[in-house]
């Protein structure tokens, strides 16, 4: 079918399917390129991986999916089209089209969420993007229904779409994946933190010049979905007990390839060998899953490496390092020299760790989509121009950071 002549009624299935969701209720879809899509290889893998990392550590029920929230986006999308303006500027296919990107946006997503981005140097938006054109069934599923979808949905997730209405929708300061990730982490994580009031939101959305705005009327909303984020980050995401189980990850995985350079590594690591070699075809990504690594974990627990097989066992059994503020390089040695006294390599057993935050990102510029603006009687402004709370943000001195470092609780301080 051409786009021009695409409607949503050609695509509806005869008997519509809804899924239960804890924070959407019932999630519905009614076409059938979105039900083969979520019946993919591609999209169930999603399902073995984790969408918080490490945070259960902490949150022990924070143990939803990036399928889940993949799910979620994908309602929230709709709540967009069918709830807001939205839905009276764009076409069929257009609507179609940001559903799919919703619903696919983290289909590159590794295991252990960001931490396997920053082992491998893996951006996961690249390998969205990648498995959306190369992957022989989510490409065919696409292609299948319109010729040039998969391009199309693929330039949302780039950001290089020519509509940048779809691209806010998807990825700005205020999208969909920001609202169903902060609902969805704070209610999974036992937290207040990460709640707003989406309805609000979604009713004072409009758009102006090609672009989504918003109703003065709203700002207070919009300052609370913002505040939210704020806190969840802080409270939730930047959890220092989160950080040290992923910086033991990435310890575990440096040693692996540590020692995999010297040959002495005894066990099959078929599905990891593509990363180390740092020569990953899509079907090398789409076969690693957080199952899988556990498996190795648990293998190579037994290693006869004391350190990997010691670092595999602490994060199986929750065996984490201590930590404290980190104030100088003076103190980093001095705690990496008492790590050497105690049989352990700095290497793999010390690490600094910092974080920072920010709140709202502020352009100063009005024909950047990313600035989130508000409709102040018939002018567009900026929204620190118009919310104190988000003014004295950008207006602070310096973003709140977090450094900390990390090392075994055994060493003699």
């Amino acid at each position: 079918m051409k786009k021009v002549k695409f409607t949503l009624k050609s695509q509806e299935l005869k008997e519509k399917k809804v899924f239960r969701d804890a924070i959407h209720n019932y999630i519905h879809v009614d076409h059938d390129v979105v039900l083969k899509l979520i019946n993919s290889a591609a999209m169930q893998r999603l399902k073995r991986i984790k969408q918080l990392g490490g945070i259960h550590q902490v949150f022990q029920s924070a143990e939803h999916s990036r399928f889940t929230h993949s799910l979620g986006v994908y309602a929230v999308v709709r709540r967009m089209l069918e709830e807001s303006v939205i839905g009276d500027y764009l076409n069929d296919y257009e609507k179609l089209t940001v559903m799919i990107a919703g619903l696919l946006h983290d289909l590159g997503h590794g295991p252990f969420s960001h931490c396997f981005e920053n082992i491998f140097q893996q951006k996961h938006e690249a390998y969205t993007v990648r498995i959306i054109k190369e992957d022989q069934e989510i490409h065919h599923i696409l292609e299948d229904c319109v010729k040039g979808l998969s391009h199309d949905v693929a330039s949302v997730i780039d950001k290089t779409h020519p509509n940048h209405i779809l691209i806010q929708m998807i990825s700005s300061q205020l999208d969909a994946d920001r609202m169903d990730y902060l609902l969805r982490d704070s209610y999974f994580t036992g937290t207040t933190y990460g709640q707003f009031d989406l309805s609000r939101i979604l009713r004072v959305m409009q758009v102006r010049q090609g672009k989504i705005v918003y109703k003065y009327s709203g700002v207070q909303a919009i300052e609370n979905y913002i505040l939210a984020r704020y806190h969840m980050y802080w409270q939730v995401y930047y959890h220092p007990t989160t950080r040290c189980y992923e910086q033991i990850l990435i310890s575990i995985f440096r040693r692996i390839s540590d020692l995999y350079k010297q040959k002495k590594i005894n066990c099959d690591l078929e599905y990891l060998l593509p990363f180390i070699n740092h020569d990953v075809s899509i079907q090398d990504y789409l076969n690693l899953d957080e199952y899988i690594c556990f498996y190795y974990f648990r293998k190579l627990s037994q290693h006869p490496d004391t350190i990997l097989s010691d670092l595999c066992q602490r994060l199986l059994n929750r065996k984490l390092f201590v930590y404290e503020d980190y104030k100088s390089a003076k103190q980093k040695s001095l705690i990496e020299t008492q790590c050497l006294k105690a049989g352990y390599d700095p290497r793999y057993y010390v690490f600094g760790d910092d974080q920072m935050q920010i709140p709202y990102l502020h352009y100063g510029n009005k024909d950047d989509i990313r600035e989130i603006e508000i409709i102040k009687g018939h002018q567009l402004t900026s929204l620190p121009d118009v919310s104190e709370i988000v003014g004295a943000i950008i207006k602070a001195k310096e973003n709140k950071t977090d450094s900390k470092i990390y090392y075994p609780e055994t060493i003699d301080k």
